[in-house]
């Protein structure tokens, strides 16, 4: 039973004690740098648990980490995707804005965790489990604003200069918010069969394809920006062709800014190098001449949620590539949900696990469809926080909650906002592709999971080639359909298949999901012995088995049971088999 006077003597306690405020704690441990040659005599923390009581200024400052480490990538996806529709600055800012406020919101959501009453169901993980915009969302918006100007959706004025679209955003969010309603029903189905449809083998290559797709992008910033490719691009004092060696070596010093802050910077400076590296960018911009500080004056002091809105439409051709989108969310939140389940020293398997894969994989679906109603693109658990708790050795659930915090209080205050539309490309694009290529080794992870038998490989070949065409191609399929006429419905069901095939990552995982049901996967010995034989005689078939068997020695079935004992003997130290995508 709830009692209020032992409650609040416990909060004035905290409050007011140095154990309360400080605790214990060895708070230079976070900030001491590895510096070369010096030797660092080696600390064990404490752990805190889920539940567990923590001061209240440790809590802040681990909360502060969480979201320098979550800020890279909160920022990119808006400020991309409003440069894809030419917004406004002052759109732009807003839409920053947005997102880290309806980030911390939504992280609440994730992190507390409720009873869906009169049900076995939850929603939310429990666990310090924070959310962000998918990145994923990038690779349908950067094919769909392209046929959005091409087919009318979005103004283009006499001299062929591409309008300001909020429309088109508006479509956007209209169709990923109807789309988030398939993960939360796919949430109901249990993890294993969802892992059984949407495996590895399938998950691994859209998570890699999705990665290279946006990495050309960040490139191209780093080089100059994306949106002056082949002219002369202006930033501050300076205009200067695209591809200019000063560009790229600020881009360059981004990167090694990056790479340094990871080899000899402090714990509290590793789980956000991203950010240093952006820092020291922008001081040196700054300092050279490269910032406008035109748009941090003009911006608005504060911000919030519907400043802004958009008209809602649902946009046909997107709606396949949005699925896959929530496919790939769904399996990405299975593997993040599991990893922060590790490093938070709870259990992996079992019924409470599973209990929290619901929750989590139900949250992640609706915070989609809250997030478009928000005005923002869809969101899901991010998965760079699982470093910083290994680091910190801390899983409690108050450090998300200040966490949550300070996005908000970043997303109020518009000049922040605008200080980031403010940085120069080359210096955006060095840490953009820093992050977009992390998600393309996400996705190499992802694959390695994989035994990799002959029918693994099939698939996985089969599978990425119409996407990596694709990608590497990005109009391969704009001239398969030469319909001019006034019929609108055939028009938007045509511009439907143009979308999908030319979306690599959503072509991929639509063969790959056939491919991976249809073609039947060997009992492993039987596999390992047929590629075994392969190897040796160059076939497989019966005759060659029995060639085998007369140069090696020894027969298939002596070499079965051989096989069979070593599989039993792996299995036992074996995984749960789902991708840690941390």
């Amino acid at each position: 039973m709830f009692n209020f006077a032992v409650t609040a003597k416990k909060i004035f306690r905290k409050w007011t004690t140095r154990n309360g405020l400080l605790g214990d704690y060895d708070y230079a441990y976070l900030f001491t740098p590895d510096i070369p040659f010096l030797s660092k005599e080696a600390k064990v923390q404490p752990f805190f648990g889920l539940d567990s009581e923590m001061p209240i200024f440790l809590g802040a400052i681990l909360g502060l980490q969480h979201s320098l480490a979550m800020i890279g990538g909160l920022v990119v996806p808006p400020i991309l995707i409003s440069v894809a529709a030419n917004l406004s600055s002052e759109i732009q800012q807003y839409m920053v804005s947005t997102c880290l406020i309806v980030s911390g919101i939504l992280s609440l959501l994730q992190i507390t965790r409720f009873h869906i009453y009169k049900t076995p169901y939850y929603l939310g993980t429990g666990l310090l489990s924070v959310v962000g915009p998918s990145f994923a969302t990038l690779a349908v918006t950067s094919n769909a604003f392209p046929m959005m100007y091409a087919n009318g959706t979005c103004p283009i004025a006499e001299d062929g200069t591409k309008l300001p679209c909020p429309d088109g955003y508006g479509k956007i969010l209209a169709s990923g918010i109807v789309c988030g309603l398939l993960e939360m029903l796919l949430s109901f189905m249990p993890a294993r069969i969802l892992q059984k449809v949407f495996p590895p083998l399938v998950t691994g290559p859209v998570v890699t394809l999705i990665g290279v797709h946006l990495v050309e992008t960040g490139f191209e910033d780093w080089v100059g920006g994306s949106g002056c490719v082949g002219k002369t691009c202006t930033m501050g004092k300076f205009s200067m062709p695209w591809g200019s060696a000063n560009f790229i070596g600020l881009g360059f010093l981004v990167y090694v800014s990056i790479i340094l802050a990871e080899k000899f910077g402090a714990p509290i400076m590793k789980s956000c190098a991203v950010i240093v590296g952006l820092l020291v960018g922008c001081i040196v911009a700054a300092a050279c001449g490269y910032f406008d500080s035109h748009t941090i004056d003009e911006a608005k002091t504060v911000s919030f949620i519907w400043v802004h809105t958009f008209k809602l439409q649902v946009y046909g051709p997107v709606i396949l590539p949005f699925l896959a989108v929530y496919i790939v969310l769904m399996m990405e939140a299975i593997g993040d949900i599991t990893a922060t389940s590790d490093v938070s020293r709870l259990p992996v398997e079992g019924e409470e696990y599973e209990s929290r894969i619901q929750g989590g994989v139900l949250a992640d679906g609706l915070n989609g469809i809250i997030a478009g109603l928000m005005t923002v693109t869809p969101m899901s658990v991010f998965a760079q926080n699982n470093g910083v708790i290994a680091i910190t050795k801390c899983a409690n659930r108050t450090v998300g909650y200040w966490c949550s915090f300070f996005l908000i209080v970043m997303g109020v205050f518009a000049k922040f906002a605008a200080a980031f539309i403010s940085i120069p490309k080359p210096v955006f694009g060095g840490m953009t592709s820093f992050l977009f290529c992390s998600v393309v080794i996400s996705g190499i992870k992802i694959i390695s999971s994989t035994e990799f038998t002959r029918r693994d490989r099939f698939v996985l070949t089969a599978a990425v080639l119409p996407g990596l065409g694709s990608t590497l191609v990005p109009d391969w399929f704009s001239y398969v359909f030469t319909y001019s006429g006034d019929n609108q419905a055939l028009k938007g069901f045509f511009n439907a298949i143009i979308l999908v095939m030319e979306t690599g990552f959503a072509i991929t995982g639509l063969i790959g999901v056939i491919l991976n049901l249809v073609l039947p996967q060997l009992p492993d010995d039987v596999e390992e012995i047929n590629e075994l034989v392969l190897e040796t005689i160059g076939s497989a078939d019966q005759h060659a088995r029995e060639e085998f068997a007369r140069k090696e020695g020894i027969t298939v079935e002596q070499l079965k049971s051989n096989l069979s004992h070593k599989q039993m003997v792996t299995s036992l130290g074996s995984s749960d088999g789902i991708p840690d995508l941390a």
